[in-house]
């Protein structure tokens, strides 16, 4: 019986040096306390674009016109390079009081940072062709010490961008490429960067953002009757 209780004694203790050492091996090498990698967390975009219309999947306009882009560009205050409301169009309407605007593709002198890629753009420079200075009404809508939001709303007067076709609408706001504190380095046209025949978000991230790219895919109706 003593040797019994000896080796019950000697097999505990050995168990005992097993674990041990099991459990200091491990805590060595790290197994029960695993290091993960760090995460990696993306800043938010300074400035934000919201597309109003159209909305994903609409069959929007009559003939090719007739339809409406209109989106919000929230920017953090001080930076927009908005300057005062306009209220434009072709011809009589181009410059004209109470809110005048200049009226025609590229960068709108109002809201300089922003570029509007439409996909099926046949007229101009083609899809790369910015058509900010195509938006007839621009306003402040809403801004406080952080942020300033802005409205810009256009009215597709002519059939330049197809009809009866599926499109995609492209909103962004281009980064500050010159440094000088203010989004207001929108190109005239956005180069295609990738050489593939098309304009799209890739060539504006190539280019530089300062906000999200906004894309929105819809149809532009051929005679309808609404």
């Amino acid at each position: 019986m003593k040797y019994r209780r000896i080796a019950a004694t000697a097999l505990a203790g050995a168990a005992a040096l097993t674990s041990f050492a099991a459990t200091g091996s491990a805590a060595a090498t790290g197994a029960h306390h695993p290091n993960p990698a760090p995460a990696h967390h993306h800043r938010p975009a300074p400035a934000f674009v919201q597309v109003l219309s159209p909305r994903p999947g609409d069959r929007t306009g009559v003939a090719g016109t007739n339809w409406v882009v209109d989106f919000n560009a929230v920017f953090p205050t001080g930076t927009s390079g908005y300057t005062t409301a306009q209220l434009t169009g072709p011809g009589a309407h181009a410059d004209a009081a109470p809110l005048p605007g200049s009226f025609g593709p590229g960068r709108d002198e109002h809201l300089p940072g922003v570029v509007v890629l439409a996909s099926t753009t046949t007229a101009f420079s083609g899809a790369g062709t910015n058509l900010a200075n195509l938006f007839n009404i621009t306003a402040l809508t809403d801004t406080s010490r952080r942020t300033t939001t802005v409205q810009d709303t256009w009215i597709v007067g002519a059939p330049l961008f197809g009809t009866d076709v599926a499109s995609t609408l492209t909103i962004a706001v281009v980064a500050d490429l010159d440094h000088n504190g203010v989004y207001d380095d929108a190109p005239a046209t956005v180069p295609d960067a990738g050489n593939d025949n098309r304009v799209d978000a890739a060539d504006l991230r190539q280019l530089g953002v300062a906000s999200n790219i906004a894309t929105i895919r819809f149809h532009i109706n051929g005679d309808v009757t609404p």
